[in-house]
């Protein structure tokens, strides 16, 4: 290589250098740029988000003290609804404040914020949640299904305990995975009620308490085991009634998000329903289930107070699932009397608007 090759080397590596320097600094005046302006909008967004807030409770109050007129307060009130879900469903959600990670979330990723900056990378969230819970609805029918087919068909009635164990990590790695999505969704936005998270940490306990829980064999197995059996056939129940709920509710709640009366980020809970027909369908399952739940959990207390089954596994199992049967019942009825509520006060609306 001559002189004059290795001058042009040397002046293209300086070059290079220079843009680099040149490239950085234009990056962070862009960034200090678009900071201070973000803050402003930020500011903004808290500012109208309280503004509506105020006037929601100004309305209230002027209604309880009979000074605004009912139909005039509705249609206020649905005005102002109406511009919350312009800035909490478009991309001015994105500066609005965000809700404070729960230490679930810090537990497991530590100190990362998870919310997203733009709304197409919020719905993604959203749209991966509801694919996990289309296969996991699946896996959980299929599983305890297979397990008591082949506790028939192979295992001479009794189940082996490696099997068994295989499912209840499963559970551990399913409601593991829920709860970390569901809070997730909460910081961006969504509806999630907080119980049906508090479920799924209470899940997670139990299947873990029962990765440790001894599976008793002859003699008597079908006695040792009656508990097992039973969680298995609440296990389909759970999982028909997730298919059902999968793919009835959320077509519901596609029309409801059409039609402005849900946001974009809000999702299909354990214990919502659609329309009437809806209604007629998922509820006897889901008072079912929470009845059937109960029942295993007071059978696993029955087993432990008879010395059938003594562990100390069998008795928290026992205590957390009839908690979860109790805590799902409550919030389902809660569910169904504002569903109730809601539609007395739409009719009560219509007919004076009709009178009018």
């Amino acid at each position: 290589m001559d002189a004059s090759e290795k001058g042009r080397v040397e002046e293209e590596v300086k070059m290079v250098v220079e843009q680099a320097k040149e490239l950085q600094d234009l990056a962070a005046a862009f960034i200090a740029k678009t900071s201070g302006e973000e803050q402003s909008i930020r500011q903004r967004a808290a500012t109208l988000d309280s503004n509506i807030r105020r006037l929601q409770s100004l309305i209230h109050s002027l209604l309880e003290h009979k000074l605004l007129d009912q139909t005039l307060a509705d249609k206020l009130n649905e005005e102002l609804q109406r511009a919350r879900f312009v800035i909490t469903d478009g991309e001015a959600s994105a500066f609005l404040p965000s809700k404070a990670q729960g230490r679930f979330l810090r537990m497991f990723l530590g100190p990362i914020n998870v919310r997203a900056s733009k709304k197409d990378i919020q719905l993604k969230v959203k749209e991966e949640y509801n694919s996990y819970r289309d296969r996991t609805a699946l896996l959980f029918l299929l599983f305890p299904s297979a397990l008591l087919m082949l506790r028939s068909w192979l295992w001479n009635g009794c189940l082996p305990a490696f099997p068994v164990q295989l499912y209840q990590a499963w559970l551990l790695f399913l409601y593991t995975g829920l709860a970390l999505r569901e809070n997730i969704l909460r910081v961006n936005g969504s509806d999630i009620r907080p119980w049906w998270i508090y479920h799924h940490y209470c899940a997670m306990v139990m299947a873990l308490v029962s990765l440790t829980w001894e599976i008793k064999g002859q003699p008597n197995c079908a006695q040792k085991q009656r508990g097992v059996q039973l969680f298995l056939q609440w296990a389909i129940m759970q999982g028909v009634a997730m298919l059902l709920q999968n793919r009835y509710q959320r077509q519901r709640l596609y029309t409801r998000i059409a039609l402005g009366k849900a946001k974009r980020m809000d999702v299909v809970w354990g214990e919502t329903a659609g329309v009437d027909g809806q209604l007629w369908l998922l509820c006897p399952v889901l008072f079912i289930m929470q009845g059937f739940e109960a029942y295993v959990g007071m059978l696993l207390l029955k087993t432990a107070i008879v010395g059938v089954v003594s562990e100390w596994q069998v008795i928290f199992c026992g205590m957390l699932l009839v908690l979860m049967a109790v805590g799902n019942f409550v919030n389902t009825v809660q569910t169904l009397m504002t569903k109730s509520r809601f539609k007395a006060k739409m009719k009560k609306s219509k007919s004076k608007q009709e009178l009018n």
